[in-house]
């Protein structure tokens, strides 16, 4: 399998054949290069964060994992005796779910998905950043509502990355020509892989509380972290 375009499922599969402390290389056009632990990603539920064991004690009925990755979070809940599907777009990343025990894990782009409605998405680590830029997001808001079912919920993980553009005497510097500030572009390597340059965004809760009215979700936050994260339930009305 060529796995050029796909790091992140090479780590994966890498890590299941007995490799560990490797780590994915994180490069973006906001900050110093940062790594994701490959370890952290196999994570089980005793060692994930609050926002997230709260996120897969909210969930209800049929689940649709979205970026699903190792599908530790499909795992957690296959353990609660859920009814899950983990969809991902890396093929890597599918064969690791599958060698690790997830029933129904799918290579699929949640903007083409169709067919099967849920009772509740899941987008943690971030997991909304997958809409690119604002600009997109009222059409990834859009094609979730098809995927839910009637009173279906989306459990999502952002972050007001507003404290990144502070300076040293606390006023805020932005550049009003650039767009919204919480668009992020990103290039993920490991080894000789490359993902290459893809956006991704970053969202204040009030903003995307308003996006979300306007696409006839309710709005429900969750928890707040020290750290501008922060964990939301958008559920129709």
């Amino acid at each position: 399998m060529d796995y050029s375009q796909d790091p992140v499922g090479a780590a994966l599969l890498d890590k299941l054949e007995g490799i560990s402390g490797a780590e994915i290389v994180v490069e973006s056009n906001l900050t110093e290069d940062d790594v994701i632990p490959v370890d952290y990603l196999f994570r089980n539920e005793r060692d994930m964060p609050a926002w997230e064991l709260l996120a897969l004690e909210a969930s209800k009925g049929k689940v649709l994992d979205v970026g699903a990755a190792a599908g530790s979070h499909t795992l957690a809940l296959q353990q609660k005796g859920f009814d899950v599907t983990a969809i991902d777009i890396s093929e890597g990343a599918i064969e690791a779910m599958k060698t690790r025990g997830v029933k129904q894990a799918l290579l699929q782009d949640i903007m083409t998905y169709q067919g099967t409605t849920f009772d509740t998405l899941l987008l943690l680590m971030n997991g909304i950043g997958i809409a690119g830029t604002l600009r997109d997001l009222p059409g990834f808001l859009k094609q979730a509502r098809t995927l839910l079912q009637p009173q279906g919920q989306i459990l999502l993980e952002s972050s007001d990355i507003l404290y990144m553009f502070e300076e040293e005497d606390g006023s805020v510097l932005l550049d009003l020509n650039a767009g919204y500030y919480g668009e992020v572009k990103y290039n993920m390597h490991y080894k000789n892989l490359e993902t290459g340059w893809f956006n991704w965004l970053f969202i204040d809760a009030a903003i995307l509380q308003d996006y979300a009215e306007e696409q006839g979700f309710s709005f429900e936050l969750m928890y707040e972290g020290e750290d501008g994260n922060y964990l939301a339930r958008l559920f129709l009305r």
